[in-house]
Parts: C-alpha cells; structure tokens; sequence
C-alpha cells in the first residue's frame, strides 16, 4: 500500500531544505574571507583559528546546541544583544536554527574553500599583480574562477551536513511544528510514535540523498584523482 506523507512531512521538508539552502549561501559568503586568510597567512594564529573551525567535527552536536542554547538565551551575551537590539530571542526560531547550522557546519565550508585556494599557487596571483591588477581585482578575476570546483564542493557538503542535522537543532530549536521541525526531527517523531512505515519515507529520501550527494562529489574530483583512487 503506497503511504503518502502528512503535510507536517511535508513542511518539514521545505523547512529542512530553506534551512540548508540559507545556511549555504550565507556559509559561502561568510567563510570565503576565513579561508583565504587560513590558505594564504603565515601568522601563528592560523593553527589556533583553524583548530576552532574544525571543532563542530570532533564535538557532539549535543555540546555544540547546548553552549549556543546558553550563550544565546535570555542570560547569555548574544541574547542580551539581539534582546536589546529589539530582535527578540534566538533560541526555538528559525533564525537561530541558521545560526546553529552556520557553526555546525562550517568547516564544511572553509576546508574545501581553503584547500582549492591553496591549490592555486602563488604564480597566477604574481602574474595578475605585474600587469597592473589591484589585490581586489586579482582576487575576483583570478583566485575565484580557479577556485571554482572548491565552492561547488563547499556548497554541496554545507547544504547535505545541513539537512542531516539533528542533534543541533533539537538542541537549538526544539521541535515546533512549522517553525522548527526538520526532516531529522520529524523521523524521531514517527519513530517514537511507533510509525515506522512513515519514518521508511523521510528516512529512505535522507539516504538516497545522501547517495547522491556522494556519488557527486565524486565526480566533482579532478579526473586524474578519480582514476587513482582505489576500487
């Protein structure tokens, strides 16, 4: 028998998938100064500033919600801020469900970013600069086309990390049907309510999803890396 899915299915996913796409574009164009800097300095703050970035893959996304629960609540100093700005609370709205997923899934954003940075190399921006080329126009004109494949894998892995979060925004948001409950949080909420038919659903489109974004990543390698890796 063919189980359609509830419109609470189905507002989960177009939040789950406004969520990622809004942590994405605002991940892309946060991180890109971030890791130019991390590919290009020589400062001793560069092994302490990357380290910070990488924590959100060794830390439970459990320890993550938390600290940003507490430093963003009525008591903690960005809630003091966005409260005296007039914004009102982070915690339980989508908007600090985006702030979560930003800290959340940022190395997923600056790694790649840095390392297609780093592979450009030194000459293409020496070249730029003896033909009259500001740092500005060099950075627009050269290192961005050249770090092309480095932002396409940048988007694509913040965008899946995104729609694979649970622990973070359960943590964060809370489960508010329509204001908070993503794709994740509503397959625990099948689950727990003994529904597993309609978990089968939304937990068999998360792995086909994720099949797909693999096989894409793949294939966003560079050919010569794709026929030397092993089988």
């Amino acid at each position: 028998m063919t189980i359609l899915l509830r419109p609470e299915d189905w507002a989960a996913i177009r939040l789950t998938l406004e969520l990622a796409g809004t942590t994405t574009v605002l991940l892309l164009v946060l991180t890109t100064p971030l890791a130019w800097w991390l590919a290009h300095t020589r400062s001793r703050w560069r092994g302490p500033v990357g380290a910070v970035v990488a924590l959100p893959l060794v830390l439970p996304p459990t320890v993550i919600g938390f600290y940003l629960l507490v430093t963003m609540g009525p008591n903690g100093p960005i809630g003091h801020l966005t409260q005296s700005l007039g914004l009102g609370r982070l915690p339980f709205t989508f908007a600090g469900l985006v702030v979560g997923s930003l800290v959340y899934s940022l190395p997923f954003a600056v790694q790649p970013l840095q390392r297609a940075f780093e592979s450009i190399g030194n000459r293409p921006l020496e070249v730029a600069a003896t033909l009259g080329a500001s740092r500005i126009d060099t950075f627009f004109t050269v290192a961005l086309p050249l770090a092309l494949p480095g932002f396409i894998t940048a988007a694509v892995l913040s965008f899946a990390h995104t729609v694979g979060e649970f622990g973070i925004v359960l943590m964060l948001g809370g489960n508010i049907e329509g204001v908070t409950r993503v794709v994740s949080v509503q397959i625990y909420d099948h689950v727990e309510a003994m529904e597993y038919a309609r978990a089968h659903w939304l937990a068999g489109g998360m792995v086909a999803f994720a099949f797909v974004v693999l096989v894409a990543l793949q294939w966003l390698q560079p050919r010569d890396q794709r026929n030397a890796a092993p089988l």
